[in-house]
């Protein structure tokens, strides 16, 4: 699979929690994942379509990749 990631934001203390959230590019669609800091489990995912954004269904092994990706950036 080829991604690109192209931000990153690490968000230290909201709500208690630390989340770290990637947004990349697959295919000329963008997505965006939430994990959660300490763990890396997925929060959220979601698809960005023109001026919509939808829940994304994206396969285990993508994010996997992501969040291998993401633990080495932190």
């Amino acid at each position: 699979m080829t991604y690109e990631i192209k931000n990153m934001i690490i968000d230290d203390g909201f709500d208690g929690q630390e989340y770290v959230t990637a947004d990349f590019t697959q295919d000329y669609k963008t997505y965006s994942v939430t994990f959660n800091k300490s763990d890396l489990e997925v929060i959220n995912s979601w698809m960005f379509e023109e001026e919509t954004s939808l829940p994304a269904n994206l396969p285990d092994e993508v994010i996997e990749q992501i969040r291998t990706d993401v633990k080495k950036r932190i």
